[in-house]
């Protein structure tokens, strides 16, 4: 066999099989269900075109959860598997779905006991959808077949035709990795998932995946009276919290006078609490500033200094500047 599922069959599960399939405790679902969804490692399961109407899925591993009560089947598929499509229908075109599917007769009307990676084919209609699936079936990859396609009509275009609807699942504990959708939700506080560009935590009191760490992303500042924006090519002036860390960005100039001298905090200018170095409200972090320090060097770089109280400073050669650029990072704890 080249398809292989662990307690399946009543009798006659090789070490083989057992060896081969994923076991243990999965990502869950609910009490009883685990994710069903494809094993990460290298390019499980993947569909490569071999002919006009045929299709090969690659080997890989994969759990298919069935009803709560029947469990989750881990299955490998140790040699690669071609698919032959139907031809499609005269008038219009349809999508089907490439799964991997587990018949079990104690859960089903199939009378078998198996496991296959098979076609299920969808409606044809002016505009199709992909077929629904039968209990203990995962879907992996979707195809839609054009009206009349056929062999002898030169069969479908590969390239278009084929959707990757892979999902992925992972051991309890384990980060989910990205796969096709992000709309499910998580089954416990704390589990991770991988959206191809960062991580993200289920929190069950929010009932939502958030950013981990925890991202405000970029957010402006109000500028009170007296200050402006430097230019339109300048950053604006903004501030953005990634878990404890802090990050303040943007040039902004003094239309009321130069910025203060000697470390005095820049009038008007506060920042939110959520945001201050929370040490002490006397506490404060240092960083650098960009500046316009004299009329024979513009452009220099100074001391500046973000109080527990939110206030901002810097610490000047000379008190003629009127612009500070900000680029600079300080931790919240």
């Amino acid at each position: 066999m080249t398809v292989r599922a662990a307690w399946l069959l009543p009798d006659g599960q090789t070490r083989a099989d057992t060896r081969l399939a994923p076991l243990g405790a999965m990502a869950p679902t609910s009490e009883l269900a685990s994710r069903g969804g494809v094993i990460a490692g290298g390019d499980p399961l993947k569909a490569t075109p071999v002919a006009s109407m045929q299709v090969q899925i690659g080997t890989g591993r994969a759990l298919v959860q069935g009803t709560d009560s029947q469990g989750a089947y881990p299955v490998a598929v140790t040699a690669p598997e071609t698919l032959t499509v139907a031809d499609g229908d005269a008038q219009y075109p349809r999508v089907d779905s490439i799964v991997l599917r587990v018949l079990d007769p104690l859960y089903d009307t199939s009378e078998q006991t198996d496991v296959a990676i098979e076609i299920i084919q969808g409606t044809p209609s002016a505009t199709p959808t992909a077929p629904m699936l039968p209990p203990a079936a995962l879907r992996l990859w979707e195809v839609t077949v054009p009206a009349g396609a056929s062999a002898g009509t030169g069969g479908i275009n590969w390239s278009t035709a084929l959707a990757d609807r892979r999902r992925y699942t992972a051991a309890y504990g384990g980060i989910i990795p990205r796969g096709w959708g992000l709309n499910f939700p998580g089954a416990y506080d704390g589990q991770y998932r991988d959206t191809g560009t960062g991580l993200e935590r289920w929190s069950a009191s929010a009932n939502t995946w958030q950013i981990h760490p925890a991202d405000t992303g970029w957010l402006d500042l109000p500028l009170p009276t007296g200050y402006q924006r430097f230019s339109a090519n300048a950053y604006p002036f903004q501030i953005r919290k990634t878990g404890t860390q802090v990050h303040l960005r943007g040039r902004i100039t003094r239309t009321a006078g130069p910025i203060p001298a000697d470390g005095q905090p820049l009038p008007g200018l506060t920042l939110p609490a959520a945001y201050r170095p929370s040490q002490s409200p006397s506490s404060y972090v240092e960083v650098t500033f960009g500046c316009d320090v004299s009329s024979t060097y513009p452009i220099g770089v100074v001391r500046g200094e973000i109080s527990g109280r939110g206030t901002i400073s810097a610490a000047f050669q000379r008190p003629v500047s009127t612009w500070l650029a900000f680029g600079c990072s300080w931790w919240t704890d």
